[in-house]
């Protein structure tokens, strides 16, 4: 197995959207209850590359094997210096170190893009998502009760943070 991980080119999209559409329809990786369509996901990584964000691809022998991203923490300029990223592997692929390849390109985009810190949303069920960010030296700073529904069900959310540098002021 030879991983490349490379920026996603719109030629992906049909990948992007095969796995978003799994973790709509099979997890809580993502709260969405709605199934994306190829306009759709094209459109989300145009916009990511327009607005500046990175959009990178986990290829396997010529095959997306996962993706990752980070774009803005909130939309006020004070958080300007924060991102917030999601990650997304084939689940045919998971606990191969995918997840953690992408996470490591992501940090390193962050850094190299003068962020101070990044930040992780997941479902308080996801523990292997968790020990991810955990062994890459995030840490969980809150934690938000039933704050979502899926499958019938109230998820709990669990917000991870890692600082990228140690500037004292912006």
């Amino acid at each position: 197995m030879t991983l490349i991980i490379r920026d996603a080119v719109p030629a992906d999209g049909a990948g992007i959207l095969s796995m978003y559409n799994v973790a709509v329809a099979e997890t809580t990786a993502i709260f969405d209850t709605r199934l994306s369509d190829l306009a759709g996901r094209e459109a989300w990584l145009a916009k990511r590359r327009n607005d500046g964000f990175p959009v990178l691809a986990a290829e396997i022998d010529g095959t997306i094997a996962g993706f990752a991203s980070f774009g803005e923490f909130r939309m006020w300029d004070g958080y300007r210096l924060t991102v917030e990223h999601s990650i997304y592997v084939d689940p045919a692929r998971h606990r191969r170190g995918i997840g953690r390849a992408l996470l490591t390109a992501l940090i390193e985009r962050a850094r190299v893009a003068g962020k101070h810190a990044m930040v992780a949303g997941i479902a308080a069920e996801n523990v292997g998502s968790i020990a991810l960010h955990r062994a890459l030296g995030f840490r969980e700073v809150g934690r938000l009760p039933q704050v979502a529904a899926k499958f019938g069900r109230w998820l709990d959310l669990v917000f991870l943070q890692l600082l990228l540098d140690d500037r004292e002021r912006p």
